[in-house]
């Protein structure tokens, strides 16, 4: 495993950021972790990076004991924080080049050259960092992060501040480097994780409340279900709610309907369009959204 905690604790004062905290991620994994704001993400990410001490627990990456082995865990893990830490009036490939310097990264030049192209900063490569947007800071916080190649890559809200086609572009960098790589990803954009996470972590009030595979995680309650149909012609929302089983009814358009219902009444459905000689065109389950689950699971 690229990353193991184990009952793992963290005390501010008497005040518990992390209780009982448990999950292991294995190397070629993209992990969304998530949680509310002050549920205990970015405690964790730190603990894991070697920035803070746990309280309590173990904590090992690439088999490393996060506190015996903490040099050896740096050189392996990529860490872009929440509050994206740079030197504003260095520029962009002095920075690069300082921070390559750091990790002893053997060669300098051709690997800064590479994370340049690599997260889009061709042409702002010899700017200020001081002078970038927000987003492109964000790139260069990134390329700081990978330029030493690490197995294990943390980042804390890594688009923050990114328009649409940078937001795009950064979710395929973070899918191609997961391939190879082990991604722990925090974000609050849900549509993030739908698109580029394999597993999904949720932390709230630290402790974990849910782990698995993003799929799975959206997967309907087996009690409770929205089905999407698609009629040839029209039908009434009053002839619907009258199927066994039917909770909710919304017209969504032009023959299009969303039913909420107490259970799979997919082959009720369809005797009812027998019954009423409507044609039905399109019929599935539909999938949570990654934003119901995450309020389900934090809420309150």
């Amino acid at each position: 495993m690229s990353i193991e905690v184990k009952n793992t604790f963290k005390y501010y004062g008497e005040q518990a950021a992390l209780n009982d905290v448990s999950f292991s991620i294995k190397s070629g994994e993209i992990v969304g972790f998530l949680g509310p704001n002050g549920a205990g993400k970015s405690t964790m990410m730190k603990i894991i990076t070697c920035f803070i001490p746990k309280s309590a627990g173990e904590v090992k990456v690439c088999g490393l004991d996060v506190e015996e082995d903490g040099i050896e865990v740096r050189k392996k893990v990529g860490y872009l924080p929440e509050h994206n830490p740079l030197y504003l009036d260095m520029y962009v490939k002095e920075y690069l080049h300082f921070v390559a310097g750091i990790y002893k990264v053997s060669n300098k030049k051709e690997k800064v050259e590479e994370m340049i192209k690599m997260v889009g900063l061709v042409k702002e490569q010899n700017k200020k960092i001081g002078a970038l947007s927000k987003g492109y800071r964000q790139r260069v916080g990134l390329a700081a992060a990978i330029i030493h190649d690490p197995e294990v890559l943390i980042l804390d809200e890594p688009t923050t501040g990114l328009d649409p086609n940078q937001l795009a572009e950064i979710r395929q960098l973070i899918s191609d480097i997961g391939k190879t790589k082990t991604v722990m990803l925090s974000t609050h954009i849900m549509q993030e994780v739908e698109a580029i996470c394999d597993r999904v972590i949720i932390i709230n009030e630290g402790k974990i409340v849910a782990d698995n595979k993003t799929a799975d995680i959206q997967k309907p309650e087996a009690e409770k279900q929205t089905i999407f149909v698609e009629f040839n012609e029209a039908t009434s929302k009053n002839a619907l709610k009258k199927i066994n089983g039917v909770i909710t009814v919304q017209n969504v358009a032009e023959n299009q309907w969303l039913i909420e219902a107490s259970g799979d009444i997919r082959t009720d459905i369809a005797k009812f369009a027998q019954q009423n000689n409507l044609l039905t065109l399109t019929m599935r389950l539909e999938a949570k959204r990654m934003e119901e689950v995450f309020k389900e699971l934090t809420k309150g």
